[in-house]
């Protein structure tokens, strides 16, 4: 994510070379039928353009909202990963009766296993492969890994896992009823959270609504120089440029937007909310040296 933006014009002309060569390709060619070789037969008055270029603003403007609120909700849903995640860990420790034979282990794997859950989920959003993290690895023993490797959920298995180590804390009185309910709903969270962010992983944007943006504005840079080119000459080329790429990149940040869970610069960050996660825990578990909080890199980029 970017945290700070130290990008460049010809870094952001670069990314969309093809529709600053379309753009700019197209209107040299009207001002040249026009001013060159006599044809005026095809020049438009201004008021059908501001009309349609209305209707494609607002078009993309949809579009860019309706992507801002998918990575909007991404990231209330990993704020409340983050805060369900503290709150689990000070209900297990303070909950667990740890002076019961066993029962300080069982806490403190649950604890361990939880951090492996955010970083399995981490993987899963990313379309990453969790078994080859490294940070899953330092969490995770290989025949778990193994257990988990074949299953559907790996996320809702280490869930389940835990549930399990639950019960039997309250079974061999370590835990008491009252406070494994309390333990349950946050599980519970843990689920809603994931359930969220699936949701939005799963279920793309509708690639028509791309689709008929993007050809409503190479028809706009088609017609737009028509309309121009009687009273701007030669200046409606980047006239012409400048407005066509200025509704392809509004529409552009939409599309980088509707999946927050990519490697993409927009995207959120993931592994930094991931590791801020582990170090509070750890933390938690008397651990003094955990090393500093995610820090963003030289490029401003948070990941």
């Amino acid at each position: 994510m970017f945290v700070t933006y130290r990008g460049s014009l010809f870094g952001l002309l670069r990314w969309q070379w093809r529709g600053l060569l379309f753009f700019g390709g197209a209107a040299a060619l009207v001002v040249l039928a026009d001013r060159v070789l006599g044809w005026h037969w095809f020049e438009l008055g201004t008021l059908p353009l501001a009309v349609m270029g209305g209707a494609i603003g607002i078009f993309v403007s949809f579009r860019t909202n309706s992507g801002y609120d998918r990575w909007w909700e991404g990231r209330r849903l990993w704020g409340q990963l983050v805060n369900t995640s503290r709150h689990f860990c000070t209900q297990v420790l303070a909950f667990v009766d740890r002076d019961r034979p066993g029962a300080n282990e069982h806490a403190t794997a649950l604890v361990r296993g939880h951090i492996a859950y955010v970083h399995v989920l981490r993987c899963a959003l990313r379309g990453q492969s969790p078994w080859d993290d490294h940070d899953v690895a330092c969490w995770l023993t290989a025949d778990e890994i193994e257990t988990l490797r074949g299953q559907t959920s790996p996320n809702h298995a280490l869930l389940h896992r835990q549930a399990e180590t639950l019960v039997h804390l309250n079974n061999s009185g370590a835990l008491d009823h009252y406070r494994l309910q309390l333990l349950d709903r946050s599980i519970a969270l843990l689920l809603d959270v994931q359930g969220g962010c699936e949701r939005i992983k799963k279920t793309p944007f509708p690639p028509g609504y791309g689709f008929v943006a993007e050809r409503l504005i190479q028809a706009y840079g088609v017609l737009l120089p028509m309309g121009l080119v009687d009273t701007l000459g030669w200046v409606a080329v980047p006239v012409a440029v400048l407005l066509c790429m200025g509704f392809t990149l509004i529409s552009e940040v939409g599309r980088v937007l509707e999946d927050p869970f990519t490697m993409f610069w927009p995207a959120l960050p993931l592994a930094a909310l991931a590791t801020t996660i582990e170090l509070n825990l750890r933390q938690r578990l008397g651990e003094t040296d955990v090393g500093p909080l995610p820090q963003v890199d030289a490029r401003g980029i948070l990941m």
